[in-house]
C-alpha cells in the first residue's frame, strides 16, 4: 500500500512541478529541477528523518517516473500552453500528489511507531516538503503558506490514519475510502476558496 501511494505521488507532483516550472518561464534544467524537487523531495527529506538511505536513491523507479512524465509532458506540447496553474490538470495532478504522500508519510510513521505527532509531521514534510524546496530555489513564498487549507489535508489524512491504527481498522478498502474523500475535500477547499482565517 506504501509504494501504490508513493508511485501515486511521485507521477502527480512530477506534473504539477513541471507545471509550476513552465509557469515561471525556466529553461529546460530549470524545470528538471522543479519537477524533480516537487516529485521527490519530500521523500528524501522523509526518509532522512527515519535515518534511512532515501526510497529514491535505492530505487530505479522513482526517477524513471519522473523522467517519462516530463518526456509525455513535453511531447504533448504542454510547455506551450498558458496559464497551466489554473487548469483543473495542475489542480487535480496537485491534489492527488498531495493526498497520496501524505498517506505514504502516516504510513511509514506508523510501521516506525511514531505517536500522533510524529504521524502528523511525516505525513506533512513527505507532503509538501519537496515543494516548498521547489518554491524556494525559484524565489517564492512556498504555496503551502499561501492556501490555508493545503497543508491542512495533510493534517487531518494523518489524524485519521493514526485513528485507523489505533483501532486496527487499516486496510486497502480504508485507506482508498480516505483517499477519494481527502482528493474531494481537497478539490471542495480550492474551489470553494476556503481558508483557515488568521483572526
Amino acid at each position: 500500500m506504501f509504494e501504490l501511494a508513493e508511485y501515486v505521488g511521485i507521477i502527480a507532483f512530477a506534473m504539477s512541478g513541471f507545471f509550476v516550472g513552465v509557469r515561471n518561464h525556466l529553461d529546460l534544467l530549470g524545470v528538471l529541477i522543479a519537477t524533480f524537487l516537487t516529485a521527490l523531495g519530500g521523500g528524501i527529506i522523509r526518509d532522512i528523518i527515519l535515518n534511512k538511505v532515501p526510497f529514491t536513491f535505492t530505487h530505479n523507479y522513482p526517477a524513471l517516473i519522473v523522467i517519462v512524465v516530463m518526456l509525455l509532458l513535453i511531447i504533448f506540447k504542454f510547455h506551450k500552453r498558458n496559464s497551466l496553474e489554473n487548469k483543473m490538470l495542475f489542480i487535480m495532478s496537485d491534489s492527488i500528489g498531495l493526498v497520496s504522500f501524505s498517506i505514504s508519510g502516516a504510513l511509514l510513521a506508523l510501521q516506525h511507531n511514531f505517536n500522533i505527532a510524529g504521524v502528523i509531521a511525516l505525513a506533512f514534510i513527505t507532503a509538501v516538503g519537496g515543494g516548498i524546496a521547489r518554491d524556494v530555489i525559484i524565489n517564492e513564498v512556498p504555496f503551502v503558506l499561501k492556501t490555508g487549507f493545503y497543508g491542512t489535508v495533510s493534517i487531518i489524512i494523518a489524524i485519521i490514519l493514526y485513528i485507523f491504527y489505533l483501532f486496527h481498522i487499516t486496510s486497502f478498502f480504508t485507506i482508498a475510502l480516505l483517499f477519494g474523500a481527502a482528493l474531494t475535500l481537497r478539490l471542495v477547499a480550492y474551489y470553494a476558496k476556503w481558508s483557515i482565517p488568521l483572526r
